[in-house]
């Protein structure tokens, strides 16, 4: 297919459509970031070179955090490899729709998987019609606005006070209108309560970032027995 083909223009602007909600997202988010980013001592260049190598929003919070809490760096290492242990669970979700990639490709796919692109890729390719060219645009689009954003909020913060404007809570509103937006069904609102519990549960329970993982695997295991519950239901029903 050509590049400047209908088909292609159309992919594009779709892909757009898109990733447009994470952007606004990413937009007040990442000038949260870079507000609190800056009040903790970064300068500018600094930001904007944590947005490009790390490009994920919580454990750069996290790590902004700990930074004003003088940290040690191993600890902060340590701290957000943890926390970004969920895009191992993601990315292993996503592969079994890019199967036969090249690994350019793939590469460049990778790069850009974050939790929020992670819920509207695997959405759309469930829906089919979606190849890794939409997602490249969807997850590339939205590293742009993440880090245009983060560099303006880095400027801005020498001059907004801190918890101004709610910025404290930006991320925890997006990551709430994404779930909404995910749950198509009883069983996934089931699971979301689920999570929620769990998530809870191992945060007062354990300390660290650990039950992050802990929740998301718990309750993904729960759902995958759950479906193939239905499912045999389903197929007896069908027998009778």
């Amino acid at each position: 297919m050509s590049m400047n083909s209908p088909d292609t223009a159309l992919h594009t602007k779709r892909a757009f459509a898109a990733a447009w909600p994470i952007c606004l997202g990413y937009l007040a988010i990442g000038m949260a970031f870079g507000v609190l980013a800056r009040q903790a001592g970064l300068a500018v260049y600094q930001i904007a070179l944590m947005s490009c190598i790390v490009f994920a929003g919580s454990s750069q919070f996290i790590a902004v955090s700990m930074i004003s809490s003088n940290a040690a760096v191993l600890s902060i290492i340590i701290t957000t490899f943890m926390v970004n242990l969920r895009h191992l669970l993601m990315s292993s979700s996503l592969s079994l729709h890019v199967k036969g990639e090249n690994k350019l490709m793939l590469s460049l796919f990778s790069y850009g998987v974050t939790d929020e692109s992670f819920a509207v890729n695997l959405g759309k390719f469930l829906g089919h019609g979606w190849n890794i060219r939409d997602a490249l645009v969807v997850n590339h689009t939205a590293n742009a606005f993440w880090i245009f954003s983060t560099i303006i909020g880095g400027y801005a913060g020498a001059f907004i006070p801190s918890g101004s404007f709610g910025i404290d809570y930006a991320l925890t509103a997006m990551f709430l209108c994404l779930l909404v937006f995910q749950l198509r069904g009883s069983l996934f609102v089931l699971l979301s309560v689920i999570s929620g519990v769990l998530s809870v549960a191992f945060y007062i329970m354990i300390p660290g970032n650990l039950y992050v993982i802990l929740s998301s695997v718990l309750a993904a295991t729960i759902g995958v027995m759950l479906k193939k519950l239905y499912l045999r239901h389903k197929i007896k029903e069908g027998d009778q």
